[in-house]
C-alpha cells in the first residue's frame, strides 16, 4: 500500500479517506491510476482531478460512496454504477440487523485492500458477471439459528462470515483456536489463495513443481481436516510451514503461504513508499534498505525476503514497546521461504499485461 497526498494542497491522504482534512476536497481512489486523488466536481456530477497524468480522464463515484461504504471511483464512460471492487460482492449483510452496516463497511475495507494488491500484481479479478465459470465473487453471510456460516472458497465464490468483522468475536475465535494471528484482511488474503490456485496452478504447467514443493493435493482433503481437528497440527510444522494450519493439506499450505506473501508485499510497499531504512548502531543488528516498488515485482525475491526480516524485527519491537502482541508472530524456516519463492515466481509467470 502506497502513501497518498491531496493533489490540491499536498496534505497526507490515506487509502480509506473520502475528504481531505486540510482543504476539504473530495478524495477517491482511482483504480485505473492506482492512486487516491482529490477531485473537482463538474456541473453534471462527474469529477476530474488536477493530477497531471490523469488529464482528460473523467470519473463518477461508486454507487456505494454515498452509503459511506466505499471511496472508489468509476470511469465516467463505464456503464456500471459500482466500482471494480464493489462489483465483486454479490451478497451483503442484512442492513436491517444491528451491527451489520458497520460489518459491511469493515468487510469492504478489507476487500478493497486485497483488490488493490491483486491489481498491483496484475492478477485477474474478473467478476462472476463477466465470467460465470472462472470469475470471482464475494458473499458476506451471517450465522442463522440452524446454520453456521463457514468462511471459505468454492468455485470462485469466497464466503466470509459477518462475525469476523466484529473485533471482539474474531479475537475470541483466535484465542479459542490457538491462532497467533487472525485478521479480517488475513481471511480475504487466505481465501483468495484458494481462488488463485485454481487460476494459476490447477491443470497448468506449475502443477508438477507445486507437488514437489507443497506435496500432492490429491490426498483426501476431508480426512486431512479431520486429522487436524482431532489430533492437532503436525508436531514439526514449524520446520516446513508458515503456520500450523498450513500443515493440514497442500491446498491450505498454498493458501497460507499465498496470504503470507501478500502480507509481505503490502507491508514492504508501505516501507518503501515512506522511505524507511534501518541503520543500527551495532553490526550484528539487521539493516534495511527496502527496494523500490516491491509490489510491482521489480525486485528479485531474494531482495524481498532480505528486507522482510529487519522490517519485522523492528515491527515486533515497536509493538512490545506499546505493550502489544507481536505484529508478526511467525518464524520462517528455509522450506517455508522456498514456498514463498514458489508463490512469487508463479505470480510473475501468470500475471497479465
Amino acid at each position: 500500500m502506497k502513501v497518498f497526498h491531496c493533489d490540491h494542497c499536498g496534505n497526507l491522504a490515506f487509502f480509506e479517506n473520502v475528504e481531505c482534512v486540510q482543504c476539504g476536497h473530495v478524495l477517491a481512489y482511482l483504480p485505473d491510476m492506482a492512486v487516491v486523488a482529490s477531485l473537482d466536481e463538474a456541473a453534471d456530477g462527474t469529477f476530474t482531478t488536477p493530477l497531471p497524468r490523469a488529464e482528460g480522464r473523467v470519473y463518477r463515484l461508486c454507487e456505494n460512496y454515498a452509503r459511506r461504504v466505499c471511496n472508489w471511483s468509476v470511469p465516467a464512460a463505464d456503464p456500471k454504477t459500482l466500482c471494480a471492487s464493489c462489483r465483486l460482492t454479490r451478497v451483503i449483510p442484512d442492513q436491517s440487523v444491528t451491527g451489520h452496516p458497520q460489518a459491511w463497511f469493515a468487510l469492504e475495507n478489507a476487500k478493497r485492500r486485497l483488490v488493490y494488491t491483486l491489481h498491483a500484481l496484475r492478477l485477474p479479478t474478473r467478476s462472476k458477471d463477466e465470467d460465470a465459470e472462472r470469475g470471482l465473487a464475494f458473499e458476506f453471510l451471517a450465522d442463522a439459528p440452524d446454520q453456521r456460516v463457514l468462511t471459505g472458497h468454492d468455485g470462485g465464490v469466497i464466503v466470509v462470515n459477518v462475525a469476523e468483522a466484529d473485533d471482539a468475536e474474531r479475537e475470541r475465535r483466535r484465542v479459542g483456536m490457538r491462532e497467533p494471528y487472525r485478521t479480517l484482511l488475513g481471511h480475504f488474503r487466505h481465501e483468495s489463495g484458494h481462488y488463485y490456485w485454481d487460476e494459476l496452478v490447477k491443470d497448468r504447467p506449475p502443477l508438477a513443481s507445486f507437488r514437489e514443493v507443497f506435496g500432492d493435493e490429491r490426498q483426501d482433503y476431508a480426512a486431512a481436516l479431520r486429522r487436524n481437528y482431532e489430533d492437532g497440527p503436525a508436531a514439526d510444522w514449524q520446520d516446513r510451514h508458515v503456520s500450523s494450519y498450513a500443515s493440514v493439506h497442500p491446498w491450505e499450505d498454498w493458501a497460507e503461504t499465498w496470504a503470507h506473501y501478500l502480507h509481505m508485499v503490502d507491508v514492504l510497499e508501505v516501507a518503501a513508499d515512506c522511505g524507511l531504512s534501518i541503520r543500527p548502531r551495532r553490526a550484528v543488528d539487521p539493516r534495511l534498505n527496502v527496494a523500490p516498488d516491491p509490489v510491482a515485482l521489480v525486485s528479485p525475491f531474494d531482495r524481498l525476503i532480505a528486507g522482510w526480516h529487519p522490517l519485522t524485527y523492528v515491527l515486533n519491537n515497536l509493538n512490545r514497546g506499546m505493550g502489544l502482541a507481536d505484529g508478526y508472530p511467525f518464524v520462517l524456516s528455509a522450506p517455508a521461504v522456498a514456498k514463498l519463492r514458489f508463490v512469487h515466481e508463479t505470480i510473475a509467470a501468470g500475471r497479465g499485461p
